[in-house]
């Protein structure tokens, strides 16, 4: 039986970011799409202006930091106020202010983008979700909820933010 997260999983999200070898690309082709429609293939060139535009690992940094902070209140262990209609806002964090800004400009046209984007925003709603839940003194409710939904969301999108990384060549 073949692994689906290390091996069928892991081998299609690995090919929805990849650098085309310079000597291979056309000079007038800065990206190509390949048979399968969702990979997003770029010259390194290109790869490197992505790589100023965002700081993959600050986002993932910051992502895991929004995950911890939810688990901290969830077990009661902060009294930091937290705005579930803010935290739902998926375009306030650094992240989100990239997939809604340049990123969607320079890579929004690939299905691989429009994931990445779908479970950023899903993450965001499902933390608004444990926060509220949590926030109405239902503390079995918000931690079922980020353990589950919320978790689950926050893993693909450090999957995701991780093989753009390796995709871009960094």
């Amino acid at each position: 039986m073949v692994d689906t997260l290390h091996g069928g999983r892991m081998g299609f999200f690995s090919r929805l970011f990849r650098i085309r070898e310079q000597a291979a690309s056309s000079p007038e082709t800065t990206w190509a799409v390949e048979d399968n429609g969702s990979e997003l293939v770029l010259d390194e060139e290109y790869a490197a202006m992505l790589m100023t535009e965002i700081d993959i690992d600050a986002a993932i940094a910051s992502h895991e930091r929004w995950r911890l902070q939810l688990q901290d209140m969830v077990n009661g262990r902060s009294d930091e106020a937290m705005h579930p209609d803010r935290i739902c806002q998926d375009d306030r964090c650094d992240l989100g202010r990239w997939l809604h800004g340049a990123g969607r400009v320079r890579l929004g046209h690939y299905p691989a983008f429009g994931m990445l984007e779908a479970r950023h925003r899903y993450f965001h709603q499902q933390a608004a979700a444990v926060v509220s839940s949590f926030q109405a003194g239902d503390q079995a409710t918000a931690a079922q909820l980020l353990n589950s939904r919320c978790r689950h969301a926050s893993n693909q999108v450090l999957l995701l933010l991780k093989e753009l990384k390796r995709g871009l060549g960094r």
